[in-house]
């Protein structure tokens, strides 16, 4: 059962995540020996698929025992929990040759996660999401930040230790806000300069040290919008394994409506009616286009379009 009544893509990963279990090394070994254990594959980032009946796209599961040939040792591997009583692995591929055109030919094809997102199943997509954002901390953060030695991968994959040092590495999400800003009946969108032509979006920012999330909101819509933020409202959150954030949506009301662009995060500005809004997300306004469904801005700008 959902825990919000809203879920966003790459959210949602239905594995037992099995935490209080990743420390028992023999449990992990008895499991990843199991022949009836599965596990993903990951190919610089991208996962090993294939075709599904209702013609979209589903995860190509390989015998856990082949994702552990494949690895080499515990640096590639990561146990990603349970699913009822079958264990279910990861393993990180890197390299220029395409796995499926060797070890793993005429099992399934690696596609881009976010390209093929919304042709998932939900639950497939959080699971290669979490699957990503791991192994994205993992190849980043090898080196001890303490002490600067090569660190040695834990509890299946979900811990870093240095052995010079001691000191443990766990894996890093990074949070950041992303918010709608409302006057009335209209809503705020901004723009990149980098963004394909027609693009706008909510505005979004990291959250910062000893920041709250309502302060962080009104601080970056100051910032990139010269706006003043009188109130905040939460809609829902998304993790977004680019490499590894929690995208947390909200909906802001703001003092008034002169909004100008910083040029510097942001372009340009522009305000949409509800009934623009709405005609946003249909694909129907012939100068401006929205975010694709598989980002949360996308759900933000449907929501308040959407409201009574």
């Amino acid at each position: 059962m959902p825990l919000t009544a809203f879920t966003n893509i790459f959210a949602g990963n239905p594995l037992d995540r099995c935490s209080y279990r990743r420390a028992d090394a023999a449990w992990l070994a008895e499991k990843l020996a199991d022949p009836g254990s599965l596990a993903i594959a990951l190919w610089n980032g991208k996962p090993l698929v294939e075709d599904a009946k209702d013609g979209g796209v589903q995860i190509a599961y390989l015998a856990a025992g082949m994702a552990k040939a494949l690895s080499e040792g515990d640096e590639r591997l990561l146990f990603l929990g349970l699913w009822k009583e079958t264990a279910v692995f990861a393993v990180d591929l890197e390299g220029s040759a395409d796995p499926a055109d060797g070890p793993l030919q005429g099992l399934g094809r690696f596609e881009d996660l976010r390209a093929i997102a919304l042709t998932l199943p939900a639950t497939d997509a959080g699971i290669l999401a979490t699957a990503k954002s791991m192994f994205e901390w993992r190849r980043k953060h090898r080196h001890c930040a303490n002490c600067g030695e090569i660190s040695a991968v834990a509890e299946g994959g979900w811990k870093r230790i240095c052995p010079a040092c001691r000191t443990q590495h766990f894996p890093r999400t990074d949070p950041v806000v992303i918010m709608l800003a409302a006057k009335g009946e209209k809503c705020l969108l901004g723009r990149q300069a980098a963004w394909p032509a027609g693009m706008y979006s909510a505005m979004a920012g990291f959250l910062e040290p000893g920041e709250s999330i309502e302060e962080a909101c009104a601080r970056e819509l100051f910032e990139e919008a010269a706006l003043k933020t009188t109130s905040v409202r939460y809609h829902s959150t998304q993790p977004w394994p680019y490499p590894a954030s929690l995208m947390i949506g909200l909906i802001a009301e703001v003092e008034n409506d002169d909004a100008v662009a910083d040029q510097v995060e942001i372009d340009q500005v522009r305000w949409f009616t509800r009934e623009e809004a709405r005609a946003l997300i249909r694909g129907e306004v012939s100068d401006a286009k929205a975010p694709g469904a598989v980002a949360i801005a996308h759900q933000l700008i449907k929501a308040w379009a959407e409201e009574e």
